[in-house]
């Protein structure tokens, strides 16, 4: 080898970002086993390559003693390179054992590792670059299926979409680019391996981020995330400056941030309520479209007991229970919902119920 070598390890450094340092020294490891391997060499060696002109020397770590009585492990106190002078009887010595056709052997060596070693390092560079993103979105192309799991090609790396992860009214076709959520990343022997979803409440959440500047920039909080992928979504928001409407920097002008945030989950609706400290104005809110009349907190059982206009109820619950279903998602308070006619035939019970003991104790 010579300084081509160390050129050619140089523009790798600057294509695959892997240090000329780190592959000569895993070129250094490699051409060790090759030297033993070759030369049934047992003895204790060191190779070094030459930083500036790439040329190799092997030596072979010596014990100083008076007479050698194995010339591998040994060498005589008259044979000591004279740049040793201060080498005394016992002391170890490096002497260069460099043999002739080592070339050859070297140049065969270093290459198999040098590719092996890009491989690895490249490997472990896409593999910390995607840890780092785990809980955020990456962007992608479609590019196969087998057996219901979607594989995106993410440029440097593929991402495992996987059918758990997927939302069962979307289409995925090959070509189209998609956003996903990155979930886990995980070191594997074949290289890292990203798994990403499409239905992760993280995914609203990190959109969200992208898309209004408020939220990025910290003035607007993204409080709480509930979804139901594919059909609707809450989220709960906060502005931290009285002079900012936290809804409306999410909503965006004419719509635009928020239905760019639907385009890209493919219609799923999203309601954006306000976060509030107190649970029964948060309950109340998070139960939008809904407008309560009255909101009675249970704080031991975690209940939210809610009354609402007899011609909101349906719409309060929601689709199947949907509406009431997110909001508790979002506040963490059971609902519990009534309508007034409901309510008020409640109390009209509990009336005759206490005029009815009343007659008996009279």
């Amino acid at each position: 080898m010579n300084a081509d070598f160390i050129n050619a390890l140089k523009e790798i450094e600057k294509e695959k970002g892997i240090s000329v340092e780190f592959l000569l020294q895993a070129t250094e490891h490699a051409l060790l086993t090759a030297f033993r391997k070759n030369f049934g060499s047992a003895q204790n060696c060191r190779i070094e390559i030459e930083r500036e002109t790439g040329e190799i020397k092997v030596y072979a770590l010596k014990v100083v003693v008076d007479t050698v009585s194995d010339e591998r492990m040994e060498i005589a106190a008259g044979d000591v390179d004279e740049s040793d002078t201060e080498a005394a009887l016992g002391d170890t010595v490096e002497v260069e054992v460099t043999p002739k056709n080592f070339g050859r052997i070297a140049a065969q060596a270093a290459k198999q590792v040098v590719m092996q070693q890009i491989r690895e390092a490249e490997r472990g560079l896409i593999y910390e670059e995607y840890l780092s993103r785990e809980g955020d979105i990456v962007t992608g192309v479609i590019r196969r299926q087998e057996a219901k799991n979607v594989f995106i090609d993410l440029g440097r790396a593929e991402a495992l979409l996987a059918p758990s992860e997927q939302i069962p009214t979307e289409k995925h076709n090959r070509g189209d680019r998609i956003k996903t959520y990155v979930i886990e990343v995980k070191k594997t022997t074949k290289g890292p391996q990203i798994l990403v979803s499409r239905t992760h409440p993280g995914l609203v959440k990190r959109l969200f981020e992208l898309e209004v500047p408020e939220i990025y920039e910290g003035i607007v909080e993204l409080k709480a995330v509930a979804r139901e992928p594919g059909s609707r979504s809450k989220i709960a928001v906060y502005s931290r400056d009285e002079n900012v409407d936290s809804i409306g920097a999410c909503v965006g002008p004419k719509g635009m941030r928020v239905q760019a945030i639907v385009n890209e989950l493919k219609g799923e609706k999203i309601d954006i309520i306000k976060w509030d400290n107190s649970p029964m104005e948060f309950v109340a809110n998070a139960l939008s479209p809904a407008k309560p009349i009255a909101v009675g907190i249970d704080e031991e059982d975690k209940v939210a007991r809610v009354t609402v206009p007899d011609h909101q109820l349906s719409l309060a619950i929601g689709k199947e229970g949907q509406n009431a279903r997110l909001a508790a998602r979002l506040t963490g308070w059971k609902i519990d919902i009534k309508s007034l006619s409901q309510m008020r035939d409640k109390e009209e019970s509990a009336n005759d119920l206490d005029c009815e003991v009343n007659s008996s104790d009279g």
